[in-house]
C-alpha cells in the first residue's frame, strides 16, 4: 500500500489544500481529505497534517477552539501511539492548544501580520522532519502569520533545548519568539510544529519565485524517512 497523509481542514482552514497538493507531489499519492467534526481517522495513515489558517475564525486565542473539535481526540489518541503528526502555522498553534506540544504562539512583537521568506536555522537533524538536512544548514521557508511568537518560559525551554527539541529556529528576527524558535519537537519526536509554511516552498530551484526547493526537500525527507521506518 502507498503512502497515506491525512490532512485535516477546520472551519477557516486556507492551507488545507496546499498541504495535500505538496503531499501528493512528493509522495505521488494523493492525501486524505478529514473534516473537522469526523470522530475517527482513516486506517493506516503515516502521516497526519493540521494545515495553516484561521480555524474558526482564531476566536478565544489561535487554535484554541480547533483544539476541542471532535477530531482532535482521533488525533491526539494516533500521536500517543507514534503516528507522526505535523501541525503547521495554525496546526502549531492548535498542538499546543490541545498539549501535544508545549508553550503558546502569541501575537507578533510588533503587532503586525508578517508575511515573507526567512533564513531558517535546522537545530536537529534526528528527527524524521529533519533527518536529512544538515546541522546548523540554512533553509529559506515562507511564514505568514501574525500569532507566531513562540512562549514558553526559562525551565520549559531550557528542557527543550536540552532534549534537542527545538528543530528549527529563526535566522534574523522574525516575530519575537523567545530564542528565535520557528519549530518545536514533541518528546519522542513524532510530533512537529512549525510556523514555516514547507508546502509553499515546493517548486524547483528554476523557480525561485514560487518559493523555492527547500520545502519539497523537507517533504522529500519526511516521506523518505517514514518509507524507510
Amino acid at each position: 500500500m502507498g503512502f497515506r497523509a491525512g490532512v485535516v481542514t477546520f472551519p477557516g482552514s486556507n492551507c488545507d489544500r496546499d498541504m495535500a497538493v505538496a503531499l501528493e507531489k512528493v509522495s505521488g499519492e494523493p492525501a486524505i481529505r478529514i473534516w473537522h467534526g469526523e470522530a475517527s481517522l482513516p486506517e493506516r495513515l503515516d502521516l497526519i497534517a493540521l494545515p495553516g489558517g484561521f480555524s474558526y475564525g482564531d476566536y478565544l486565542r489561535s487554535g484554541a477552539m480547533a483544539a476541542k473539535s471532535p477530531i482532535l481526540r482521533a488525533v491526539i489518541d494516533a500521536a500517543e501511539r507514534g503516528v507522526p503528526v505535523l501541525g503547521v502555522c495554525n496546526g502549531f498553534q492548535v498542538l499546543t492548544e490541545a498539549g501535544l506540544l508545549p508553550g503558546a504562539l502569541m501575537r507578533n512583537a510588533n503587532q503586525t501580520f508578517i508575511c515573507r521568506t526567512v533564513p531558517l536555522t535546522v537545530e536537529n537533524t534526528d528527527s524524521i522532519f529533519t533527518h536529512g538536512f544538515e546541522a546548523s544548514e540554512t533553509i529559506r521557508i515562507p511564514v505568514a502569520h501574525h500569532d507566531g511568537n513562540y512562549f514558553a518560559d526559562d525551565a520549559t525551554l531550557d528542557r527543550l533545548e536540552g532534549e534537542g527539541r527545538v528543530a528549527l529556529r529563526y535566522g534574523e528576527t522574525c516575530n519575537g519568539s523567545r530564542r528565535d524558535i520557528a519549530g518545536v519537537l514533541s518528546a519522542n519526536g513524532r510530533v512537529l510544529g512549525m510556523m514555516p509554511h514547507p508546502e509553499r516552498a515546493i517548486e524547483p530551484v528554476s523557480h525561485p519565485s514560487l518559493g523555492g526547493p527547500d520545502g519539497r526537500r523537507f517533504f522529500e525527507n519526511l516521506i523518505g524517512a517514514l518509507a524507510s521506518a
